[in-house]
């Protein structure tokens, strides 16, 4: 029996320590083979990253770009501007400001996709607020007067103001650009 035992552990020992070679070294091939995908997958993940920042960040900044003159063309003294016609009543002009308010926003609205969700609030609070000034200054002069006469409401309400409606959008969304250069 203690013969046995030996010759047991003189086949056994030996096999035992080459299955734990055996295993070591497959154990660290595989290791190295995991770590060396890892990083190919981590620089695969970096080249997608630089592509998609050159393909999107020109679309970025064509949004922002977009959304300023979307703030400017909609600030109340260049929309007086370009929607005051000869002849044109207090309430038409009202009208088309408004007009031009909602097709200047439904042509930009896409451009949120590419901003933040606070810069975009910020947009959309310009937005509300320039619309608000000009209802409100509507209510101040009667539909049929003439809309010189708006104009100057809502000039003399805007002089009130601390600053333009549009005015932290702008700063806002400017801020924001910087950070993504």
């Amino acid at each position: 029996m203690l013969e046995f035992l030996s010759e047991f552990i003189k086949i056994v020992l030996p096999a035992a320590l080459v299955v734990y070679g055996m295993f070591l070294v497959v154990k660290t091939f595989l290791q190295k083979e995991f770590e060396k995908r890892a990083l190919d997958i981590k620089i695969k993940n970096v080249d997608i990253k630089i592509k998609n920042n050159e393909l999107v960040l020109p679309i970025r900044f064509q949004a922002y770009e977009r959304i300023c003159l979307f703030l400017e063309r909609i600030a109340p003294h260049n929309l007086i501007i370009r929607s005051n016609e000869p002849g044109m009543t207090a309430g038409h002009l009202q009208q088309q400001m408004l007009f031009n308010i909602r097709e200047e926003y439904a042509h930009n609205m896409s451009q949120q996709v590419y901003m933040s969700d606070e810069a975009w609030k910020h947009v959309k609070d310009a937005m509300e607020n320039i619309v608000s000034v000009i209802n409100n200054s509507a209510q101040v002069v009667p539909n049929d007067a003439k809309a010189i006469d708006l104009a100057k409401v809502i000039v003399e309400v805007l002089m009130q103001l601390q600053k333009e409606p549009t005015e932290d959008a702008l700063q806002f969304i400017k801020n924001e650009i910087r950070q993504v250069m």
